[in-house]
């Protein structure tokens, strides 16, 4: 009698499927869209546990008279538990430092229309199985905390993009604001945002026969948009263990 790992029926098709995908490994592009000084670098550092991004100085009064966006690319190999992860961070540089903005989305937008139409080109080749997917596949919009709600730059951005990428809208640096500030600010953007018409990464419900435990954390996740964040490269100890945190007068973040 065959195992379970042995069966060659459909029943064991998702298991194939995962042993194939673990052997071959997965490809994520993720932009990072937002202004200088934001904590773009830290957050991407942090989620990924890396040192894929080093820290960038905020441009300087004639650099910002002088800036021009532009688009940089870093990758990573990353392995946790026995899958691997080309992790591919697109950064925009330069975005919203000029004092006319107005033309800073049309290199985002050339980029990515630019990745579509070379995957398109690859597929329709004869050597499919070596393709490299380096299409867009989330787009991280960073917000500042210190304007209640979004600029025209801001909303103008996110409207041209919205129909290419999926938009995951983060409140940067929300240890600068009160709680009562957080909820405001979200408030304020979620309404925005409809107002706009913008359309961001919805997470999918879930299915009638999950665990409790599942569709209270989607429950949490989908109440949580705009994500507000803070993040750190610092090590402190609490309670006797390690963490990532921000050390203020009145205690650790």
């Amino acid at each position: 009698m065959a195992s379970e790992t042995e069966y060659l029926g459909f029943g064991n098709l998702p298991n194939q499927v995962h042993r194939n995908y673990v052997k071959k490994g997965f490809e994520f592009t993720l932009m990072v869209v937002g202004e200088s000084g934001l904590g773009k670098s830290t957050l991407i550092n942090c989620i990924f546990n890396t040192g894929l991004k080093t820290g960038r100085q905020i441009p300087s009064v004639n650099e910002h008279l002088e800036s021009t966006l532009k688009i940089e690319t870093n990758t990573a190999d990353i392995e946790e538990r026995g899958v691997k992860l080309k992790l591919t961070v697109v950064d925009t540089p330069g975005f919203g430092d000029s004092l006319d903005s107005v033309d800073d989305c049309k290199p985002i937008i050339d980029y990515i229309d630019d990745q579509y139409e070379k995957y398109l080109n690859d597929e329709s080749g004869l050597n499919r199985r070596q393709i490299a997917d380096s299409r867009i596949h989330c787009c991280f919009y960073f917000i500042s905390p210190v304007n209640y709600g979004l600029k025209p730059l801001d909303v103008m951005t996110m409207k041209t993009l919205h129909n290419k990428v999926n938009i995951v809208p983060i409140i940067a640096k929300s240890d600068s604001l009160t709680k009562e500030e957080v909820q405001a600010l979200k408030k304020r953007i979620v309404t925005e945002l409809k107002t706009h018409g913008i359309q961001i990464y919805s997470i999918p419900d879930c299915d009638p026969d999950e665990d409790q435990d599942y569709k209270e954390q989607v429950r949490q996740l989908k109440a949580a948009i705009p994500f507000a964040v803070s993040s750190s490269l610092e090590t402190h100890e609490v309670k006797g263990r390690k963490v990532r945190g921000r050390a203020y007068g009145w205690g650790i973040v």
